[in-house]
């Protein structure tokens, strides 16, 4: 239901007017640099005399460039004003700029129409942000993933759009409809931000330096200081360097590769940024309504896959007859490239909208336009240096297929890279699956894990996914203790370390190793980390909760801090529990159980006693074991 989702935003002031507006400055976007590109390359008599792949590139250079000369600017302005009032005042100038791109159109001057589209993209560059950093004040934290999901739908499909109604504008061969359409799209834009409310500035104390090499190196900076916000930037930038790498190849592709018409390139797009938009709207589903960066992994890997997948299923030789999109889809491949297109769309959003609500949620709220211009500079470079990247691909006699299996191998190589620098996001993608595919999970109580600040959590030990259920109900990362003998697994113990658990064993058969974990423990809580013990000290071996030792007493005693009890039920039974032995843990009947995960209320340190909390823990499991 749409009360349920992402949609009901639109139904709000807070976010529809702010959507209409970034939608409709996109849309723009789109329509004047595609039908520049389009009219001055059929019509270089009226126009230029340029070549038209150098216009093409010279076009697309003029209209990146500002996100490399202006994002730092643009960061600080956005958060030393009033967002909303940003975003008014760079529509205002878009009307301005239709008013400029009209008048070189009319002129048949192929110098003011490109310097309309370096102002275009200057327009663009002031734009984005106010657009990603509103969304962390105009949102709850559980709506950040949805707000963003419909952000880079609406997106793609105003980059989509924009492309189709280009084309149709350039085949009309009329200059009025054109630039009427242009400045209609503009004069919409700039009513719709007219009702965006105020979003407060969050830096009234911050210095504006004009200095475009100063602020840039500011803004860098500012990103570079938590390493997880800046490999998530990096992350997004590979995406753009990979989605500008397919998409530049696709009109070549569908002409060259496919003997296809205008009209199959147009589908192949079509398909591209449809699954982009489908991809993101599922997001939220997908993730509970929480951020949930265990999608990367699974975005990148859909990415691979699928990339390598087209390289198979695009025929070597173009087909002898002219094929249009029907036809396309009546050949034995034609379906399969298309799904493959847009099944790359599809895990992109998965790969994307976690990471801009990462960092949205990661950076203090008086630098997130800031870090997002940051990222507007990284995403402009890596796309410059991905259309250079094809281009020697190319002239080195590299076909079409072959530059996109190259980028979805790379697509690999780089992701892994991020993944064995920031493991968390592996680690949650694993509690993901744990969650979503080897159980059903059920969370209550989780308002009472703290925020922020230590607490030790206590919970039954059921089986040998408990870590990773607990991880996957509780997003706040834990550090978990465990024993020893399971991180003597050599691919278990890679996860267990990543999730930076803390091993112990017993007094009798090292004391040295169990002395060291409890100091960790206590290092870890004084740090103000979320700790989680199983007090039983063992797995259950028939489903009941075993009596809690003392040793949790020793940690109140010399690190006192809210006690969080967590009670796991439904897992007695299921497929890494003691219960069955053998091939009969693997039956698919224990498969997808249905579980839960109950958090209680937080108990101060002094009421704390082994017996308490097992009867707390009891309380909140139930009688289903």
């Amino acid at each position: 239901m749409a009360g349920d989702s992402q949609f009901r935003l639109l139904g709000e002031r807070r976010f529809l007017p702010f959507f209409g507006t970034q939608a409709l400055g996109a849309f723009n976007d789109n329509v004047y640099k595609n039908a520049l590109l389009l009219v001055a390359t059929f019509d270089t008599a009226a126009y230029s005399a340029l070549d038209p792949v150098l216009l093409t590139q010279l076009g697309n250079g003029l209209f990146i460039l500002p996100f490399v000369l202006f994002s730092g600017l643009a960061g600080q302005l956005a958060d030393r004003f009033d967002k909303a009032r940003v975003m008014r005042a760079v529509k205002l100038c878009e009307v301005a700029i239709m008013v400029l791109a009209g008048a070189g159109f009319a002129r048949h001057d192929i110098w003011m129409l490109l310097t309309a589209l370096f102002l275009m993209g200057t327009h663009s560059t002031f734009f984005a942000p106010a657009k990603y950093g509103c969304l962390p004040q105009v949102l709850v934290e559980d709506e950040l993933v949805g707000g963003n999901a419909l952000l880079e739908m609406g997106t793609f499909l105003a980059i989509l759009l924009g492309q189709v109604l280009a084309g149709v504008f350039a085949a009309a061969h009329h200059l009025g409809v054109l630039v009427g359409g242009l400045f209609t799209i503009a004069i919409a834009g700039l009513a719709a931000s007219l009702f965006i409310p105020p979003i407060p500035a969050l830096a009234r104390e911050l210095r504006i330096d004009v200095n475009i090499a100063r602020s840039t190196v500011a803004n860098l900076r500012a990103a570079y200081a938590d390493r997880t916000v800046f490999l998530a930037i990096l992350g997004i930038s590979w995406f753009w360097f990979y989605g500008a790498l397919v998409v530049a190849q696709l009109p070549l592709y569908a002409k060259l590769t496919l003997h296809g018409s205008e009209a199959v390139f147009t589908t192949l797009l079509l398909a591209f940024s449809v699954g982009v938009g489908t991809g993101s709207m599922l997001c939220e589903r997908l993730s509970g309504r929480r951020l949930e960066i265990g999608l990367v992994p699974f975005g990148s890997l859909g990415l691979t896959l699928f990339g390598v997948d087209l390289f198979f299923a695009t025929p070597a030789r173009p087909p002898l007859a002219a094929l249009d999109p029907l036809a396309l889809l009546a050949t034995g491949f034609g379906v399969h490239v298309v799904l493959d297109l847009a099944l790359i769309g599809l895990f992109g959003g998965f790969y994307i909208v976690p990471l801009y609500a990462l960092i949205q949620r990661l950076t203090p709220p008086a630098f997130v336009s800031r870090v997002v211009s940051a990222n507007s500079i990284w995403n402009a470079v890596f796309m410059v240096v991905a259309a250079l990247f094809g281009m020697l691909l190319l002239k080195r006699g590299a076909s079409i297929r072959a530059v996109l299996l190259v980028g979805a191998l790379l697509n690999f190589a780089v992701t892994a890279f991020i993944y064995a620098r920031v493991p968390e996001f592996l680690l949650r993608f694993l509690a993901w699956l744990v969650a979503r595919v080897l159980y059903r999970i059920r969370v209550a109580g989780l308002e009472h894990v703290p925020a922020e600040g230590p607490a030790l959590v206590v919970c039954n030990h059921v089986s040998f996914a408990d870590a990773l259920v607990l991880s996957a109900a509780v997003h706040r990362p834990m550090r978990v203790v465990m024993e020893a003998s399971i991180f003597r697994i050599p691919l278990v113990n890679a996860v267990f370390r990543g999730m930076k658990a803390i091993p112990i064993t017993s007094a009798r058969e090292d004391l040295a190793a169990r002395e060291a974990a409890f100091a960790q423990v206590l290092a870890e809580l004084a740090a103000g980390q979320l700790v989680c013990i199983f007090p039983e000290g063992r797995l259950t071996a028939d489903g009941e909760i075993g009596e809690f030792r003392p040793g949790l007493m020793r940690i109140m005693k010399q690190q006192p801090v809210a006690v969080v009890p967590v009670a796991l039920s439904g897992l007695w039974g299921s497929a890494l529990s003691r219960r069955y032995r053998g091939i009969a843990r693997c039956l698919p009947r224990r498969l997808w159980s249905r579980i839960g995960v109950t958090v209680g209320a937080p108990l101060p340190p002094e009421a704390v006693t082994p017996e308490l909390l097992r009867e707390r823990v009891l309380s909140l499991r139930g009688a289903l074991r």
